[in-house]
């Protein structure tokens, strides 16, 4: 069976912003993943996969949970006993997949189940693995995730939070590691998440069809030269597509030695609490993804013009609304607060 071609990352017309909510999410996946909202025919599921086919190839523990050899402290159960016991782990090369997830999913394909009658008989946990299972160290992606049932969209924003999937049936639990990039898509138009769900993602992105019409013509020509010889097209693109990947690989290695300081810290709250948004987790979003950008960016420290950018990809789902305020982040506000440091 021939491998289905992929339309390149770097190949995809506008939608910066986006790219980049995206780019900096697998950079620094602690982020909390990317909501997008907007109309179809956006390039959404486009991106998500052109990214997720761009990236290395990686090392893998042969379990079912495709566990990361070189973090102990994330092993699932069973790679942890034979580490534990100096058992060798079998390791083979796998690639970062996109696991979609229907809207019309219950909870058990979610989670997964156990077998509590096998576990009552032989003392054995058997358990059934779930998307959830399937996800880690990959990107979840959810289309319409506003149609999701409100307890379904938990139990992912809790999994992807604590990085860990736990079930529990009659006295008995399993837990495994669930360690993914939550991708979620919606069109505000068809109903909003609940401003507590909202709350949980790290990142928002809104888009719109372009409204250039030379980059409207781009798209078109772009998607007909891909249909008409699709391998010919992947390979002119194959040079940017490697030094976006290099650029990705060395911003996650940059990531841990990006400086920060108190002004920084002290600016961020101020923000905050100008703009009236509730709780700590902005803050900290913006923190985050400040770092994360100055890494991508190739700095030693996070500038003014990291926070300016990550406020405006951390903040606009997170705006206090009332009944007659729409909830638009102005922009000249954020940059007058930056500009007062």
């Amino acid at each position: 069976m021939n491998k289905k071609l992929m339309y390149p990352f770097t190949a995809i017309v506008g939608q910066e912003k986006m790219k980049e909510a995206l780019i900096l999410n697998i950079i620094n996946p602690s982020l909390g993943g990317v909501l997008i909202r907007g109309e179809k025919g956006t390039a959404k599921s486009t991106l998500v996969r052109g990214l997720a086919n761009l990236l290395e190839d990686r090392l893998e523990s042969n379990c079912e949970f495709n566990c990361n050899p070189e973090k102990v402290d994330e092993f699932c159960e069973e790679c942890l006993e034979k580490y534990r016991n100096s058992e060798c782990i079998e390791t083979h090369i796998g690639k970062m997949k996109v696991i979609n997830l229907p809207i019309s999913a219950t909870e058990d394909r979610v989670v997964g189940t156990l077998d509590i009658e096998h576990a009552i008989k032989t003392g054995e946990k058997r358990f059934e693995k779930g998307i959830l299972a399937n996800a880690n160290r990959n990107i979840l992606y959810v289309d319409e995730i506003n149609l999701l049932d409100d307890h379904i969209v938990d139990v992912l924003l809790d999994s992807a939070a604590m990085g860990v999937n736990t079930i529990e049936r009659e006295g008995i639990s399993f837990s495994h590691p669930a360690k993914f990039i939550l991708v979620g898509t919606m069109n505000p138009e068809e109903g909003d998440l609940r401003p507590q769900l909202l709350d949980r993602f790290g990142l928002v992105v809104d888009v719109i069809g372009e409204k250039d019409s030379l980059k409207r013509v781009e798209v078109i020509k772009r998607r007909l030269k891909f249909e008409a010889n699709p391998q010919e097209f992947i390979k002119e693109y194959e040079e940017e597509e490697k030094k976006l990947r290099e650029k990705i690989e060395e911003a996650k290695k940059r990531l841990k030695f990006i400086q920060c300081s108190d002004e920084i810290y002290e600016t961020i709250a101020k923000i905050s609490i100008e703009l009236g948004v509730d709780g700590h987790r902005a803050d900290m979003s913006i923190i985050k993804t400040a770092i994360t950008l100055a890494a991508f960016e190739g700095e030693t420290e996070v500038k003014k013009e990291n926070i300016l950018k990550a406020a405006m990809l951390c903040l606009p789902h997170r705006m206090r609304r009332t009944p007659f305020d729409d909830g638009i982040l102005e922009e000249s506000k954020i940059s007058k607060i930056i500009e007062e440091m």
